[in-house]
């Protein structure tokens, strides 16, 4: 094993660095406090790695996704959300015997607890979805208490299926409280794409029709959302997680933590961009001009990430899916045609390239989600719902890291020296 050097106060330590299967290099300090009394120091945890991991791949420079070991691209084109699902928490994809007993028993859990429907009733119409959400799953501890012992392998599995069949009913009936329309009971014939849009969009009066291409397009941005590494959400489920709470509540956590508009909420950022655009007349040429200028209050959404320093590979796939989507439903979007036009000018402007602003996977998302119906404050239940595969993976991998421990960061205190206290009388 090779080793990192480093000298500290005068004195040298020997730290080992692990290597993971695809080259990438971590220098392992878990001994150094203990040897020099020193902690690293890292605000945002951006060159801080907090675990080894086997589920998902991701190289920014290259612009490269792998579930693992699979490409995004091939799974997007040729698999399923829930097939993908299992990929994710299982390690490996199904069988068809496997494909057809998991995709059976998601569909047949997807009805919640009958008191569950009246825990909405308590809540303010106006509630936001996502709030909604975190607060239905954590409530989905109470009713399910048979299987939340994390270390119990049997009560693990079903409450893996249970979070996963009953998480877009939950979604759908946040919107249709906030409407005042009946909640709609699941179909457990439909797949889960389908399910969901005849949960958000049917009423009783009529059947509800899914259409194909908008359930494909569905289910392929969730495969593109469904894991992404350690990002905000995901390392909030396992530090929560890491506590032994159960997997209800430590998913609930991860959608406080998705909620924030420097995560899951860029894609309604990039609609709210995209329609101020439109409606004040500027053409994609005139508002980059002014991003280039750092005007007040205009910022490029949607464009560059926090990782990918090339083109995100999921935008790709996502933009394709956009045009197959509106193309279906005869939707002329004048967001769309700002969108196009914007994309083309940052890539053919050296600030832009030189910058590595290249669109990334919100670009696209908010157009096909308003073209399907879906209202903004939606946007990242639907963001959600994709993840929950990855977060699952990700807590349950944890739960068996043999060198599992509570999370605990450290800190390097900046604030008063010691001082006694002062009666008030005393006090200046």
């Amino acid at each position: 094993m090779s080793e990192a050097i480093l000298t500290h106060n005068g004195r040298e330590y020997r730290l080992p660095v692990a290597t993971g299967s695809e080259g990438e290099q971590g220098i392992d300090i878990t001994a150094l406090r203990k040897q020099s009394g020193a902690i690293t120091l890292d605000p945002g945890y951006v060159n801080t790695g907090a675990c080894k991991s086997a589920i998902t791949f991701l190289d920014g420079e290259k612009g490269i996704l792998r579930y693992r070991g699979y490409p995004i691209e091939e799974l997007a084109e040729r698999s399923t959300f829930l097939e993908v699902a299992y990929l994710l928490i299982y390690g490996e994809l199904p069988t068809a015997v496997e494909l057809d007993a998991w995709t059976d028993s998601i569909r047949h859990h997807s009805m919640v607890h009958e008191k569950m429907r009246r825990f909405y009733d308590a809540l303010p119409k106006e509630a936001h979805p996502m709030a909604v959400c975190s607060a239905a799953l954590g409530a989905l501890s109470t009713f399910y208490q048979d299987s939340l012992d994390p270390r119990d392998p049997q009560q693990v599995m079903v409450s893996i299926h249970r979070l996963l069949a009953k998480m877009p009913t939950i979604a759908a009936y946040s919107y249709k409280t906030s409407i005042g329309q009946p909640r709609l009971y699941p179909k457990n014939h439909l797949d889960y794409a389908s399910g969901y849009l005849r949960m958000m969009f049917g009423t009783p009066c009529e059947e509800y029709e899914v259409d194909p291409v908008v359930a494909k397009a569905l289910d392929t941005l969730w495969i593109l959302h469904a894991d992404h590494e350690q990002n905000c959400s995901t390392s909030t489920v396992r530090l929560v997680g890491s506590s032994l709470a159960n997997l209800f509540v430590s998913v609930s956590a991860g959608i406080c933590a998705l909620w924030g508009p420097l995560h899951g909420g860029a894609n309604q950022k990039v609609i709210e961009m995209l329609q101020r655009i439109a409606d004040g007349g500027d053409t994609g040429k005139q508002f980059l001009e002014r991003v280039k200028r750092q005007e007040e209050g205009v910022r490029l959404m949607g464009f560059g990430h926090r990782v990918y320093k090339n083109f995100d590979p999921r935008a790709k796939i996502i933009k394709k899916a956009c045009f197959n989507v509106l193309e279906q439903l005869h939707v002329q979007s004048r967001l769309l045609d700002v969108a196009v036009e914007l994309e083309e000018q940052a890539l053919a402007d050296d600030y832009f390239v030189e910058r590595k602003l290249y669109p990334n996977v919100d670009f696209y998302s908010g157009i096909i989600y308003q073209a399907i119906g879906i209202p903004v404050n939606m946007f990242t239940v639907m963001f959600a719902i994709g993840r929950l595969p990855g977060w699952i993976a990700q807590w349950v991998e944890l739960q068996g890291d043999p060198n599992f421990k509570i999370g605990r960061p450290r800190q390097i205190y900046t604030g008063a020296t010691e001082r006694h206290y002062v009666g008030v009388e005393e006090r200046g």
